[in-house]
């Protein structure tokens, strides 16, 4: 019997390689997605199609609403940059960081792996190809992983969590390789911040940009819809 695993999945290009990952280690994945106030809904719609093509049986789609802090260009009127070169990515923080996202979305994943009996959290967060979010770094998840070991039931009585990183230290290109070598469909994905009604990319913001340089790097075109034809 396999063991149960909750994986974040937002329907973006990581997230989707990870929850591959999670499947290809022999884990039984249960997936846990976010309305969170973002910009736009097509990216719960791509992670639905994900989740549907890995043959989830039990994806959960919380409503929460960060709109009520504001504070990023994801979750209120703010400009999403366009057209940055790396170097400006990771200048500083940008305005695309969500306050606490991922200390977020990690506790209420701890809450249902809490529930599930599980001792398995996967994320699909990178430290290389990425643009400059503190949250994304192995030293906050190692942090809440002792944390989480030190404030649940489960972890008092024996069961520790342990929070998976599988891409932690790949390039974007690298993870596409990985992702396509599981069976992963990337046409099935969304990174963009500003998607359009259609559900089509943008093709100018730092999301755009990084994702479109791996699937260069890999060789490949990208197989998601850009609005300018990208």
């Amino acid at each position: 019997m396999r063991a149960p695993a909750v994986v974040l999945l937002s329907g973006g290009l990581d997230s989707a390689t990870a929850l591959a990952v999670a499947q290809a280690l022999g884990l039984d994945p249960h997936a846990m997605s976010f309305r969170y106030g973002q910009r736009h809904a097509a990216e719960i719609d791509a992670a639905i199609r994900v989740a549907r093509a890995a043959g989830i049986e039990d994806h959960r789609i919380v409503d929460i609403d960060l709109r009520a802090f504001g504070g990023s260009a994801l979750t209120g009127d703010l400009p999403v940059p366009e057209h940055r070169t790396p170097t400006e990515m990771s200048s500083a923080i940008p305005v695309t960081y969500v306050p606490a996202r991922n200390t977020i979305f990690l506790s209420f994943a701890l809450a249902w792996a809490e529930v599930l009996g599980a001792a398995d959290i996967v994320i699909g967060v990178n430290a290389v190809d990425y643009s400059g979010y503190p949250d994304c770094r192995r030293e906050f998840i190692a942090a809440f992983q002792r944390m989480a070991n030190l404030a649940t039931k489960a972890a008092v009585e024996g069961r520790k969590l342990t929070i998976h990183t599988p891409l932690i230290w790949l390039s974007k290109a690298d993870i596409i390789r990985r992702g396509l070598a599981l069976g992963v469909d990337y046409g099935l994905t969304r990174s963009c911040y500003q998607l359009d009604p259609e559900g089509r990319s943008c093709g100018r913001c730092d999301s755009c940009l990084i994702r479109l340089k791996g699937f260069a790097e890999a060789g490949l075109p990208d197989p998601a819809p850009y609005a300018g034809g990208s």
